[in-house]
C-alpha cells in the first residue's frame, strides 16, 4: 500500500500549495452541497454528484492540458533565448574582447576579428599584437563607464569590465563624422579693423590712398577665398569676417601671416599699416556672437593692436600677433574727452578713492597723486588707498615726504579704512593696473565693482573688470602719470593745481617706467615732462627718491652673478629658492641685463616674500616678453612684463618658463 501511494503522483498544477488548498476547498463545498441536496431531494442529490464528477474530471484534463502546453512553450522560450544569445553575441555590431589578467586575448566575436590585421589572434598578446588598442583598454580599464576612443583609424565607445576582463566597442565612426562636420560648420564672425588707417591716410593724396584702399582689399579678399572664409569691407578702416570653425582653425595654423604680410607690404611703401581682429565662436545667437567678437576686437585694440584674439564662447582667449612695437597714435583729442567723462563721474560722486597695484611703483603713486589733485579741482574729497606694508624703499622715501604735507599727508587712508568709508556713490579709480588679482585694494573693489574706472599704460589682458564705467586705456603711453598728466590741461581753471612733490612724484613715475626716458618714449612723454618741470618737479628730488639702498644694490648684483644665456641673446638669472627678493630688485636686475652687449631680452626668476615665485621679463622689443608671461598666467608690455606662480619652487619655474620659450621658438 505504501509502496502504492508513493508511486501516485499528484497533477503539477496540483503542486502548487494555494492551488490544492483552493481546490480542497471547493471539493468540501460541493460534498456538503451534495448532503445538503439529499435531505432535500435524493434524486437531485444523485444529478448534483454526476454534475460535480463531471466538472471535476473536465477541470482536471483542462487544467493538466494547459500545464503541459506552457511548460512546452517555456521550454520552447528558453531554447530561442539561450540560441538569440549566442547569435547576438557572435553576429551584434558589438565588438567583444575577453582578456586574462596577462593581457592575453581568449576570445573576441568576429564583429570584432574585422578590425584586427590577423584573424588568429586567440592566445595572442595584447600588446604585442596591437599596442594601441592595449594602451586604450589599460587607460579605461579601471572606469566602468562609457568612453570614447580612437583606435584603428575608427572611433569608438568603450566600455571595460575588468573583473572578468572583457571590452565592449561599439563603433560611432559615422556619428563621430557627423559631429565633427556639424563642429566645423559653426559660424565664427570677425571682426577686422586697420589700427591707424587715418593715421596713415591723412598725408597721402587721393591717387595713393585709393591704392592704399585697393592693395589691403585684394590681400584680405585673397585671403580670405584660400581658407574658404567671407570678408566684406563694411568702412574705410573695417571689415567683417564670416567664417566655419574648420576655416578659422586653418588659419590659426597660419598664425594670421595676413598681419605680418600687410604691415610689411605697407612698410615698403612708407605707410605701415597694421590690423587687429576679433573673432568670435561657439554662440547660437548671431547677434551676440557679433557682440562678443567686438568685444574681442577691443582686447585686441587694448593689448596694443597688431594682433588677433580668438575666444569661443566661456573658452580661454587664443592670442596671434602683437610681435611689434605699439606706434603712438593717440590724440590730445581723446585726453579731453577722456577729461570730460571724469569730470561728469565726479558730478554723480560723494568721495573718490584711488588704488594702485600690490606693491605699487613710482608710477603708480605718482599716478593716484595726480588724481587726487584732479578731483580736488572739481571739489570732490579723494582718498589714495596705500597698503604700507608692501612698499618699496624709493617709494618709502615719497611717502616719507609726503607725510610732511598735512594736505597729502590726510589723505593717505589704508585698505581697511577705505572699505569702512566708502558709499554705494563712491567712485573707485584703478591706475597703472586693471586686474583684480593684483590690486592693492581687493575687498574695495569688491564693494564698488560697479562703480570703477580704469587708467592705465599696460596692454589689456584677459583679466578685466566687467563693466567698468570708464576706461583710459592706452598702451603707446610711456607711463600712467604721462596719461594723467595731459589730463591737467582740460580741468577747471583758476584751482590749485600741482604742487611741486606732486609733480615731482609723477616725473619720478615717467622717469622709471621709461628708464631714464630711454624706452618707450615718444614726443607726448617729453612734453608731460616738460608741464610737470614747469609746475616745480625738481629732477634731483626725483633721482633721490629713486636712490637705490646698499643692500639692494647687493641684492641686485648677486641676481646678475647668476647670469646664463639660455639662448644666443637671451639671459636668465635666478635667485636662490629660500631666500626672499623685493620685486623691484628683480625689475632691476633684468633692466641692467639688457645694457650689456648681445642680450635682447632678460628674465630673472625670485623667490618673494609672499611665498610666490616671480619672474621679471625685459626686451628691446624683437622678443615679445608679454606673450611667454600670459603662458604662465601673467602679462604686461611687449618689452616689459612679469608674472606670478604659486605653489612651484623656483626651479621648477625656471623649467616652465625655458618650456614657454620653447613653444613660443617652434610656434614662430
Amino acid at each position: 500500500m505504501k509502496k502504492l501511494l508513493e508511486r501516485i503522483t499528484l497533477p503539477a498544477f496540483l503542486e502548487d500549495s494555494r492551488l490544492r488548498t483552493l481546490a480542497m476547498v471547493m471539493t468540501a463545498l460541493a460534498a456538503i452541497d451534495v448532503i445538503v441536496a439529499a435531505f432535500i431531494r435524493p434524486w437531485l442529490a444523485i444529478l448534483l454528484f454526476v454534475f460535480l464528477v463531471g466538472l471535476v474530471v473536465a477541470t482536471f484534463f483542462a487544467l493538466e492540458r494547459i500545464t503541459v502546453s506552457t511548460n512546452k512553450y517555456i521550454s520552447d522560450l528558453s531554447y530561442r533565448i539561450k540560441r538569440g544569445e549566442q547569435e547576438a553575441l557572435i553576429k551584434m555590431p558589438v565588438g567583444i574582447l575577453i582578456f586574462d589578467k596577462a593581457m592575453k586575448i581568449e576570445w573576441a566575436n568576429p564583429y570584432l576579428l574585422q578590425y584586427f590585421h590577423e584573424s588568429d589572434i586567440l592566445g595572442e598578446s595584447l600588446p604585442e599584437l596591437d599596442p594601441d588598442l592595449a594602451k586604450v583598454i589599460s587607460e579605461h580599464q579601471d572606469s566602468n563607464e562609457l568612453a570614447e576612443v580612437h583606435w584603428g583609424g575608427h572611433d569608438f565607445e568603450l566600455t571595460v569590465q575588468k573583473s572578468i576582463g572583457v571590452a565592449y566597442l561599439m563603433d560611432v565612426t559615422r556619428y563621430a563624422q557627423i559631429e565633427a562636420k556639424a563642429e566645423g560648420e559653426r559660424i565664427a564672425i570677425g571682426q577686422v579693423f586697420l589700427d591707424n588707417y587715418d593715421e596713415v591716410t591723412q598725408t597721402l593724396d587721393d591717387q595713393a590712398t585709393t591704392n592704399l584702399n585697393s592693395y589691403v582689399t585684394n590681400q584680405m579678399s585673397n585671403w580670405a577665398s584660400h581658407f574658404g572664409m567671407f570678408v566684406k569691407r563694411v568702412a574705410t578702416d573695417r571689415f567683417l569676417l564670416i567664417a566655419y570653425v574648420r576655416s578659422l582653425e586653418a588659419v590659426e595654423k597660419d598664425k594670421f601671416k595676413i598681419l605680418d604680410q600687410i604691415r610689411e607690404e605697407t612698410s615698403k611703401q612708407n605707410y605701415p599699416l597694421t590690423l587687429s581682429v576679433g573673432i568670435a565662436y561657439g554662440e547660437a545667437d548671431l547677434a551676440q556672437l557679433a557682440v562678443t567678437s567686438q568685444s574681442n576686437l577691443d582686447l585686441a585694440l587694448g593689448r596694443g593692436g597688431d594682433q588677433v584674439v580668438v575666444r569661443e564662447k566661456n573658452g580661454q582667449a587664443r592670442f596671434y600677433g602683437g610681435k611689434t612695437n605699439p606706434m603712438e597714435k593717440r590724440t590730445r583729442v581723446r585726453a579731453r574727452m577722456i577729461s570730460g567723462a571724469l569730470q561728469e563721474l565726479f558730478k554723480q560722486t560723494d568721495k573718490v578713492f584711488v588704488v594702485g597695484h600690490n606693491r605699487p611703483d613710482m608710477d603708480a603713486i605718482g599716478a593716484a597723486l595726480g588724481i587726487r589733485r584732479i578731483a580736488q579741482m572739481n571739489g570732490k574729497e579723494c582718498y589714495v588707498v596705500i597698503n604700507p606694508e608692501h612698499l618699496h624703499s624709493d617709494v618709502e622715501r615719497l611717502m616719507s615726504a609726503v607725510g610732511k604735507d598735512p594736505d597729502i599727508g590726510n589723505s593717505i587712508v589704508t585698505p581697511e579704512a577705505a572699505l569702512a568709508e566708502a558709499t554705494d556713490q563712491s567712485l573707485l579709480i584703478l591706475v597703472d593696473h586693471s586686474k583684480r588679482s593684483i590690486t592693492a585694494a581687493p575687498d574695495l573693489y569688491d564693494r564698488l565693482a560697479t562703480r570703477t574706472v580704469i587708467i592705465d599704460h599696460h596692454r589689456r589682458g584677459e583679466e578685466f573688470p566687467e563693466d567698468p564705467m570708464l576706461v583710459y586705456i592706452e598702451p603707446y603711453a610711456s607711463s600712467t602719470c604721462e596719461l594723467i598728466t595731459e589730463m591737467f590741461e582740460y580741468q577747471p581753471k583758476g584751482m590749485p593745481t600741482l604742487s611741486k612733490l606732486e609733480a615731482t612724484a609723477m616725473l619720478a613715475g615717467i622717469t622709471v617706467d621709461t628708464k631714464n626716458f630711454s624706452m618707450r618714449t615718444g614726443t607726448r612723454t617729453f612734453d608731460a615732462a616738460s608741464y610737470l618741470r614747469s609746475l616745480g618737479a625738481d629732477p634731483q628730488m626725483t633721482q633721490d627718491f629713486l636712490k637705490e639702498s646698499v643692500d639692494s644694490y647687493i641684492q641686485k648684483n648677486h641676481l646678475i652673478d647668476t647670469i646664463e644665456m639660455i639662448t644666443p641673446a637671451m639671459a636668465l638669472c635666478t635667485g636662490e629658492d629660500n631666500e626672499a627678493y623685493d620685486p623691484v630688485i628683480a625689475a632691476q636686475a633684468a633692466d641692467t641685463l639688457l645694457t650689456l652687449n648681445g642680450i635682447e631680452a632678460s628674465f630673472v626668476i625670485t623667490r618673494r616674500s609672499d611665498r610666490k615665485v616671480g619672474i621679471s621679463a625685459r626686451s628691446l622689443g624683437d622678443v615679445n616678453v608679454q606673450v611667454l608671461m600670459e603662458k604662465l598666467g601673467g602679462g604686461g608690455h611687449l618689452s616689459n612684463a612679469a608674472t606670478q606662480v604659486e605653489g612651484k619652487s623656483v626651479p621648477e619655474v625656471r623649467t616652465m618658463l625655458l618650456a614657454a620659450i620653447k613653444d613660443e621658438a617652434a610656434n614662430n
